[in-house]
């Protein structure tokens, strides 16, 4: 895990995000216990308030579970989950905007699957 503490981000965000990308590359595997939050603040110098907070993100979206006096552990599922949200994330951030500009330049919807298999043969 790697922090920027100069970012407009904030900390408890980073933590997030850096352990939700974990699980999607499955470094923490379904079913597997992750870093503690004492852990964590040791090692990145963080107050454990802060990781904790960033935790309860993942806890709250149900990709995490806390066991009370053994730790956090990712949920079976939680993969597919961020997988799922990704893909939404995916379809709203970039394939709308590309629709859009698609039909403003008279790209047919033909024209449009050519030009995007073009860019994965290009690949």
């Amino acid at each position: 895990m790697q922090f920027n503490f100069n970012s407009t981000e904030p900390i408890y965000l980073q933590v997030a995000d850096q352990i939700e990308e974990a699980i999607f590359t499955q470094t923490f595997a379904e079913g597997e216990q992750i870093p503690s939050t004492t852990e964590i603040s040791k090692e990145f110098h963080i107050n454990p308030a802060t990781v904790l907070k960033g935790m309860n993100i993942l806890v709250d979206a149900n990709l995490i579970e806390k066991r009370r006096g053994v730790g956090m552990f990712v949920i079976a599922g939680a993969q597919a989950r961020i997988v799922e949200k990704r893909r939404d994330q995916f379809y709203n951030d970039y394939v709308k905007k590309l629709v859009t500009e698609a039909q403003k330049l008279h790209i047919t919807q033909k024209e449009l699957s050519e030009l995007i298999e073009r860019g994965f043969s290009a690949s």
